[in-house]
């Protein structure tokens, strides 16, 4: 067996001789050999195995606003890494290469989890980020460096769209400090023709993430013309967050552009994304945001009880900042739900990529 094949959880025997894999609700039925829809969960002989256990696709240092979490320490710097693979197929990825990727050479950096920690810390970051690619389906691996991570005083941060199922989902996020989930539409009908998957167990997701977690959440849309972006749906989508998981999640509407199965769809205009915007403050939403589009209105964090702007930005670069150390406005007092320290100067909109 490979080196980085590492013995996998959450699968069971089936009476038919086949394994099944519990991580998400795929279910992934395999005989000797075969993989998963996400092609890096594997069975081999009698069990199953994770094949891209400390090897990465690369590692980058990035502002942690590209995430995008716009409350989770503004400005602060974040250890970027994913590996391969993912357990939805969505015709519209914007990471394809690596989400969709069948060849393991693209898998061109090996780090086991103390070393990604130790990287981070050298480097001043406050985060480490599992992302490109969805962090749950390399959960052995994301798990172990958060822990690696933890014991070094730094934080991590989840970019899922979490489609995952409920035990596994514990374990995952027992270790996370944050994270983004990318909640894709809010139809059935869309998650099963153009992601071959539910929208329900990602509902779950964030509704476990709200109740029975202190990690830190925010929410990402990315809006498709004519597929998710009608004024019923984001009505219902917004209507349902407020009621669900509360009017201070945040939530960020990002621009999509033609790529993978999808080159056929005009990308996103602006007009969009800001009535989208729009949508979600009348459903009473406090944060939300626009992404992929230079729009200062749309970055830019008010607060809901004196409507300053505390948190002025030009894309990832950070104008104004006007939170306390202990979250709140300097303005007025009034809080602001998030996570935050502080704040000096922004690690701005570089990237930064890393070899370890």
């Amino acid at each position: 067996m490979p080196d980085t094949h590492f013995p996998a959880r959450y699968w069971h025997r089936l009476d038919d001789g086949r394994i099944q894999c519990d991580l998400c609700p795929r279910d992934c039925k395999l005989h000797d050999g075969q993989r998963g829809l996400c092609f890096v969960r594997k069975r081999e002989g009698e069990q199953m195995v994770l094949t891209t256990y400390g090897r990465s696709s690369g590692f980058c240092i990035d502002p942690i606003e590209k995430k995008p979490l716009n409350h989770f320490y503004p400005g602060s710097s974040v250890l970027s890494f994913g590996t391969a693979g993912c357990n939805l197929a969505c015709k519209f990825c914007q990471n394809w290469d690596i989400s969709k990727s069948r060849e393991f050479d693209r898998l061109c950096a090996q780090a086991e989890p103390d070393q990604i920690a130790r990287a981070a810390a050298e480097h001043g970051c406050m985060s480490v980020s599992f992302t490109y690619n969805d962090p749950v389906i390399f959960l052995e691996y994301a798990v172990d460096t958060a822990r690696a991570c933890h014991a070094l005083g730094i934080k991590t941060v989840a970019v899922t769209a979490g489609y995952i199922h409920a035990e596994a989902r514990r374990e995952f996020f027992e270790q996370m400090d944050a994270a983004n989930v990318d909640l894709k539409a809010f139809t059935e009908d869309f998650y099963y023709k153009l992601c071959v998957g539910q929208l329900q167990p990602v509902l779950d997701t964030l509704q476990y993430l709200k109740h029975e977690t202190d990690v830190w959440f925010e929410i990402t849309t990315l809006l498709i013309p004519g597929q998710n972006d009608s004024d019923t749906e984001l009505t219902a989508m917004c209507d349902w967050i407020a009621a669900h998981l509360g009017p201070e999640v945040p939530l960020h509407f990002t621009a999509f552009h033609p790529d993978w199965k999808m080159t056929n769809i005009t990308a996103t205009p602006a007009s969009t994304l800001n009535r989208a915007r729009q949508i979600g403050l009348r459903a009473g939403l406090q944060y939300v945001y626009t992404g992929n589009v230079h729009d200062r209105s749309g970055g830019a964090t008010l607060c809901p009880a004196c409507h300053a702007r505390v948190v002025a930005r030009d894309w990832y670069e950070i104008l104004e900042y006007r939170i306390s150390d202990d979250g709140h406005c300097m303005l007025c007092g009034q809080v602001i739900p998030g996570r935050f320290a502080p704040f000096h100067t922004a690690f701005g909109a570089r990237r930064m990529p890393v070899s370890i």
